[in-house]
């Protein structure tokens, strides 16, 4: 089976490097493309899947915004499994603050450059090992501050109903940027951080192997 990837906002496939799938899965990254101007979450989500064969059973991954953009893709093609790591399935479990924001357009007074300097500094204070830091600290230099600015503007504009298909959702208890009161993941981690994919990976890739398993023995 093909398993898909979305990376978080701006970052690429570094991110998954500590990510296990069973032997039987074929990873597959989707990497960023240009949006349009003004184009919308969905409309880009349904662009970026364009890639995926449909032609039989498929998994997709996403991580934070990537899980937006899974939960999207997912509506309208139906994988096999959909896991969202330290995201939220829908607009309504957004936490409020982010929706008072884009009311009041804040994401185009925000400069880019300030954000990417708070990620730099917060890799001080996180717990990824130092290569998982450098990774993350490269990632950020590197990203597109055209796109920064369109994805933090896509992400408060996004407006979507309940997600009715089913679905994983993996939460840390300590994610600072999409606290879990505000969604409901069905598999908690202890503590886990925005970016536990990359520190917490041992505990996700069990999640993982016993979510795909039972797909694979179905098959």
């Amino acid at each position: 089976m093909k398993v898909y990837f979305v990376s978080g906002l701006a970052a690429d496939s570094r991110v998954f490097k500590n990510i296990l799938l069973p032997v039987y899965c074929t990873p597959v990254f989707l990497e960023w493309i240009v949006p349009l101007k003004n184009e919308s979450l969905k409309n880009y989500a349904l662009r970026l899947a364009a890639p995926i064969d449909t032609s039989g059973p498929f998994a997709i991954i996403g991580l934070s915004m990537g899980g937006m953009i899974a939960s999207e893709i997912a509506r309208q093609y139906k994988p096999a499994i959909t896991v969202l790591i330290s995201s939220v399935p829908c607009s309504k479990e957004l936490p409020f603050y982010f929706k008072a924001a884009g009311a009041l357009r804040l994401q185009k007074i925000v400069p880019v450059p300030l954000v990417k300097s708070g990620a730099m500094l917060k890799r001080v204070f996180t717990t990824e090992t130092n290569e998982d830091k450098n990774i993350l600290r490269a990632i950020i230099r590197e990203s597109d501050p055209k796109f920064i600015y369109w994805a933090m503007d896509a992400i408060l504009k996004w407006r979507s109903d309940g997600f009715t298909e089913s679905y994983i959702h993996i939460h840390g208890t300590s994610d600072e940027v999409l606290p879990i009161r505000f969604t409901k993941p069905t598999h908690i981690i202890a503590r886990g951080g925005h970016l536990m994919v990359m520190s917490r990976a041992r505990e996700i890739n069990t999640i993982l192997r016993d979510v795909f398993q039972p797909q694979m023995q179905a098959d």
